[in-house]
């Protein structure tokens, strides 16, 4: 490994993860015209239901309990519930790269992430968990920004096939 590389390995991470931190945004805003069509809203209501629910899950537990409820199709709640799973799996990658510090291998260079989590054990817990950031990991995260468009256009779609609130 050249005395560069651990750089614009880093570099490139950062850039990926401000990517990923656009997208996720951006996509996971999508909910509101869900949640303003599963819950017979305004957008303007939806919009202060969404920002007071202030964690994607509790966002992703509202949608899915809306769309669970009798009146909806099953059509319907298939739909929904596909998207809320795939924005709930993709939800661990923007977690781990958000919750974490940034360090660097001190006889590598190469950068690291310490996540910042507690796990509880039977008898003790563990903290701390390290990993590696090399060409595969940065592979990976673009390997789900591709999946985030994707879930991002596939909204839109569900958004307009639905007739929710645009």
């Amino acid at each position: 490994m050249s005395s560069d590389e651990p750089q614009r390995t880093f570099e490139r991470l950062l850039l990926l993860t401000g990517q990923l931190n656009y997208m996720w945004t951006n996509t996971e805003s999508l909910l509101i015209h869900v949640i303003a069509g599963l819950a017979g809203v305004d957008k303007e209501t939806a919009v202060v239901i969404f920002l007071t629910l202030n964690t994607t899950r509790a966002r992703l537990d509202l949608v899915e309990r809306l769309v669970k409820m009798d009146r909806r199709s099953s059509a319907e709640r298939e739909r929904v519930l596909g998207v809320t799973r795939a924005l709930a799996r993709l939800a661990g990658v923007r977690n781990r790269f958000n919750h974490c510090i940034y360090t660097f291998d001190a006889e590598s260079g190469s950068p690291q992430t310490i996540m910042m989590r507690i796990s509880d054990r039977k008898t003790d817990i563990r903290m701390g968990r390290t990993d590696l950031i090399d060409d595969v990991e940065l592979g990976r995260v673009e390997e789900v920004l591709e999946e985030l468009g994707a879930l991002n256009r596939d909204i839109w779609h569900l958004i307009g096939e639905r007739g929710y609130p645009a």
